[in-house]
């Protein structure tokens, strides 16, 4: 099976190409119609690309080309091409879509839609100036599976050190825990608004988006009239079943 080419020299002597060729797809089991024309509509797109000349596709066994991808989003994706019409729910996975088929008109807009605009501009933004943030989530999450051997909860200590003063506490702060200090992981310190309770709301959804179900709670230290007590420690809780 192939498609008209509207790049194809030998074509260009007939007076219209037939852009409205109905194209069947079979998008990770999700059946679409559409015409050649809205598959091509942005040229840099990889739907374009797919579709330019000879396709590079396989089909299904009913003659569908196949994309093998979860089409759950692509229905939105199409519905773009066709009216230019935002999807208004699953703004994020709708921006993976775009992204992926490079439909950078459809990604631009959706990074200016509010759901996107507070994520990136703002939270985003914001994370990227808390130092190995990242690295830190991967390793508290690496802690806990970890310690999860025939227990039913992980408790993880984490430090947030908000500005560089607290940073010169660091030591004094560490030395005075009674748990184990080795697998403390910390946060900061960072020069952005953002507080304390910001970070750690962050880190709790960072953390919950991966599926893991977890709770945060200050840890409280015994005070003492002969050393100084501390509020930078937190108990991260993994809870398995």
């Amino acid at each position: 099976m192939s498609l008209p080419d509207f790049k194809s020299p030998e074509k260009q002597s007939s007076s219209v190409i037939p852009h409205t060729t109905v194209v069947q797809l079979n998008v990770g089991g999700h059946l679409f119609s559409t015409c050649l024309s809205t598959l091509r509509k942005h040229p840099d797109s990889k739907l374009a690309e797919l579709f330019s000349g000879q396709p590079k596709l396989r089909t299904d066994t009913q003659g569908c080309y196949f994309i093998d991808r979860d089409g759950s989003h692509f229905g939105a994706v199409l519905e773009f091409l066709r009216s230019d019409r935002l999807p208004t729910e699953n703004i994020q996975e709708v921006h993976k879509e775009a992204i992926y088929y490079n439909i950078k008109p459809l990604i631009k807009r959706l990074e200016e839609a509010p759901q996107l605009f507070g994520e990136l501009v703002g939270r985003q933004q914001f994370l990227s100036r808390i130092p190995h943030y990242k690295e830190n989530i991967e390793v508290l999450i690496r802690i806990a599976r970890a310690e999860a051997i025939a227990a039913r909860h992980s408790t993880i200590m984490i430090c947030i050190l908000r500005t560089e003063e607290d940073l010169g506490f660091y030591d004094n702060a560490i030395n005075s825990l009674e748990s184990d200090k080795e697998s403390v992981v910390t946060f900061g310190p960072w020069k952005a608004v953002p507080s304390v309770k910001d970070l750690v709301d962050c880190i709790k959804m960072d953390i919950e988006s991966q599926g893991y179900r977890v709770s945060v709670e200050p840890h409280v230290m015994e005070k003492s009239f002969l050393s100084r007590s501390y509020n930078y420690f937190y108990k991260l809780i993994f809870t398995w079943w």
